[in-house]
């Protein structure tokens, strides 16, 4: 296995443009690093390439859960190495492409090994919620592991849960644990990142997409998930950027304007926490714009295609 190759850059960089366009110029196959076209039934809010585009490229690691069913990292990480090794047997070069973060991180530097959900934990820490609030669960997860406490909100229920959770069935905090690491990535990674220079014009580009997602039907989209019945707003699938906001819209929490503007802003911070990953990821090859000939010159130069 020669390797694969990381397309990473904030949201409306270009980077699946860029993608594609490699993937036309040879043998490869494109794996999505996105943590919400993974779920059926979001995909104007995603960006979700285009059923002929799939046809005409192979895409892997979209559409394959139901959002009321969560993926985690983990999961993303089993099925990016089971799908990188597959595509590497057809004797093709996988590109690794999207814009989350810490799906990256952990295929490149590995995972802690955190225990598996137990349902008699979880429904005493469900209790306690329910009792005194998820402020009191927050309060416990200070004393047992405060640096968790101080980077999960209150209001973020499930990552408190599961936090606490792990200490409580474990007896070591989930920072201890994940400083445990898993072995690193076993195949070799060339890591190239779109990072546009004008910060201005890439908030031009997320509004603009944006309101192009509204014209081609995303509120309707959303309705369509809201209308059956069985989520909510407190799944990770529709905590994603501009689904959080359509379904306060739909639940009447707030106007469609203010809607309109949350989104926009959400996407803008989005971005901004991109940057910062991006800035203090060692071995990155970082290009100002999704251009294929400068990405394809760093391909052809490296070793990655042997």
């Amino acid at each position: 296995m020669s390797g694969a190759i990381c397309i990473m850059g904030p949201t409306a960089s270009g980077k699946s443009q860029l993608a594609v366009e490699i993937a036309r110029s040879g043998p490869f196959e494109i794996v999505s690093v996105d943590s919400a076209q993974v779920y059926r039934g979001l995909d104007i809010g995603t960006a979700k390439p285009a059923a002929s585009l799939m046809e005409e490229i192979p895409h892997h690691l979209i559409d394959i859960r139901d959002p009321l069913d969560p993926y985690s990292t983990a999961d993303f990480r089993r099925d990016a190495l089971r799908v990188v090794e597959e595509i590497s047997l057809r004797n093709r070069t996988p590109i690794l492409v999207g814009g989350t973060m810490l799906y990256f991180k952990a295929l490149k530097e590995g995972l802690a090994v955190l225990p598996a959900a137990d349902q008699a934990t979880r429904a005493d820490i469900t209790l306690l919620a329910r009792d005194k609030g998820w402020g009191a669960v927050h309060q416990r997860l200070a004393e047992v592991d405060p640096a968790a406490a101080a980077r999960i909100h209150i209001n973020d229920p499930q990552r408190l849960q599961r936090a606490l959770e792990v200490y409580e069935i474990t007896g070591k905090s989930m920072t201890q644990l994940q400083q445990q690491k898993m072995e690193p990535c076993p195949f070799d990674l060339l890591e190239i990142a779109v990072v546009p220079p004008d910060r201005l014009k890439l908030h031009q580009n997320i509004q603009a997409r944006f309101h192009q997602m509204l014209e081609d039907g995303l509120v309707e989209e959303v309705k369509h998930l809201f209308e059956r019945g069985d989520l909510n707003g407190r799944l990770p699938s529709l905590k994603a950027v501009g689904y959080r906001q359509v379904w306060s819209y739909l639940c009447g929490e707030i106007s469609y304007d203010t809607m309109v503007e949350k989104a926009v802003i959400a996407t803008r911070q989005l971005a901004k926490r991109q940057f910062t990953w991006l800035r203090g990821w060692q071995g990155l090859r970082q290009i100002p714009s999704p251009m294929g000939s400068e990405a394809l010159k760093i391909i052809r130069a490296s070793s990655i295609l042997a």
